[in-house]
């Protein structure tokens, strides 16, 4: 398996050697591990990690908007390896794509041990960078492509920066409640702008987390991946932060914690700077993860948020293994033509039919008589919401079928024109929308229950996770809209 992933980091750099132009945004960063910057297992300590992780990702950005430049959110990072002291790591970051004020920036993390000859893959990540405010008056350049891989992760990163956007509306709900342990509160160290440094408030969270995992398991966690960290605010030289944590579950051999910091100044209201939910395990002598003591929720906000973390767990570790793992050679999805629209209708009916046949989905949430529910298969993660409506089927196919009436219910349809009548059954309409979020709207059945079925890309998975996940989910909302909707058209005229 090493040997393997050697093979592909050499063939990527060879790639990239090859290009004829390399991304002018690119920098790179190499450390040895020292003591100073381990655990207690002579391993490098994460939040060290994150700290030159962010420095390498500022200077990228940086260096193309020819301004200072702050964290705004870091998406979910993946540690497979860990890496001890005397190894190297060598971080490497390039902005894949500028938009008015934010850029992505891309950072892949590899170990070099220098007495073995080996490298490694650590992890990877996607940092949004935004410029200051002294430098709000500057709209960034464009970036230019200059290769066949530059021009994909280009592509995606607009498609990435919608779905953030979904999953920052969606978080916040998620974090709403304040029942967090008080951690530390200590004065803030600052970088060049006097404003705090993203990569030290990460370290600080990361630090107060592993407290709270400890206080559980009474001995020694590792973090094995932290969900996506999103900066809410900005705080400068004089403020106070404060971090809270708390362990919102604890399943076999892991646990999750969740952890946000707070800012204040004197006498002032608390302000919320960031919030992520963090993955530990204990391992033991040998490596392999500890047996862990289960918890008991608290009532109310605590059972609330034990029920999240189940769902946040099944849906975390599908969506791992799906981003391990090779695509097909067979495309995700089939443009449509003409010559293929049969083809496409029948394989859209026959997957719908054969997902709703399952028998061993799981229900995560419930509220008001809408259930949401997850099938985790092979390759692939399936969700469904249903929910039931005191309106006939008849009537409920009709008003759902035709999408132009979906502007009436569903926020996420700004506007649905009907281009082209595929034929009786088919048609192809232009829908406007502000993200890509998606939304119920399936078909009904005889005893008028509305259900939605889909199946999410690696690409899509990361950020709808914590939309999936729990009784704050967006689907909820729509469906509740969806009935409305119904219910004021009963009476229509067929």
């Amino acid at each position: 398996m090493m040997k393997e992933e050697e093979k592909e980091i050499k063939e990527e750099e060879e790639e990239e050697e090859e290009e004829e132009e390399v991304n002018p945004t690119e920098v790179k960063m190499s450390q040895i591990v020292m003591p100073s910057h381990s655990n207690h297992r002579q391993e490098l300590s994460v939040g060290q990690l994150l700290k030159w992780m962010d420095s390498t990702a500022c200077l990228s950005a940086e260096k193309h908007a020819g301004c200072s430049c702050v964290t705004a959110s870091i998406d979910d990072i993946y540690f497979d390896q860990t890496i001890s002291v005397g190894q190297v790591v060598n971080i490497k970051a390039k902005v894949n794509r500028a938009f008015n004020t934010s850029m992505e920036v891309g950072i892949v993390v590899v170990c070099e041990d220098l007495f073995t000859d080996r490298r490694w893959r650590v992890c990877h990540a996607f940092a949004t960078f935004v410029t200051q405010r002294s430098a709000s008056g500057i709209k960034l350049s464009p970036l230019r492509p200059g290769s066949q891989q530059q021009q994909e992760e280009h592509s995606l990163a607009a498609e990435r920066r919608r779905m953030r956007r979904v999953h920052d509306d969606i978080i916040k709900d998620l974090l709403s409640d304040r029942t967090f342990q008080q951690g530390a509160c200590v004065w803030r160290p600052c970088c060049l702008q006097v404003n705090t440094f993203g990569g030290q408030i990460m370290a600080w969270m990361v630090n107060v987390a592993t407290i709270a995992a400890s206080r559980l398991c009474h001995a020694h966690p590792s973090l094995r991946s932290i969900d996506m960290f999103t900066f809410r605010g900005p705080s400068q030289v004089g403020d106070r932060l404060l971090l809270r944590a708390i362990v919102n579950n604890a399943f076999r051999t892991s646990m999750e914690v969740g952890v946000q910091a707070e800012a204040y100044r004197g006498g002032g209201p608390n302000r919320h700077i960031n919030s992520a939910f963090m993955t530990f395990e204990v391992p033991d002598a040998h490596g392999n993860p500890r047996t862990l003591p289960r918890i008991r929720p608290e009532p109310l906000h605590g059972e609330r948020r034990f029920q999240e973390a189940i769902a946040r767990k099944k849906i975390r570790l599908d969506r791992k293994y799906i981003i391990s793992c090779k695509q097909a050679e067979v495309p995700l999805s089939v443009p449509w033509n003409p010559s293929n629209q049969v083809y496409l209708s029948y394989n859209n009916v026959s997957a719908l039919k054969m997902l709703a046949a399952r028998n061993n989905w799981q229900l995560n949430s419930k509220e008001d008589q809408v259930c949401l529910y997850t099938l985790e298969e092979q390759g692939s993660l399936s969700f469904r919401v249903e929910a039931e409506l005191d309106v006939s089927a008849q009537r409920a196919f009709r008003l759902l079928g035709d999408l132009r009436n979906r502007t009436h219910w569903d926020r996420h349809y700004l506007e649905c024109d009907l281009i082209r009548s595929a034929d009786k059954d088919d048609f192809l309409y232009r829908v406007v929308a502000p993200s890509v979020d998606p939304a119920p709207g399936g078909s009904a059945n005889q005893d008028a229950g509305i259900s939605y079925y889909n199946q999410a890309s690696p690409e899509v998975l990361p950020y709808i996770s914590t939309d999936i996940a729990g009784l704050s989910s967006s689907f909820y909302r729509s469906f509740c809209c969806c009935r409305q909707y119904l219910t004021q058209n009963l009476f229509l005229r067929k």
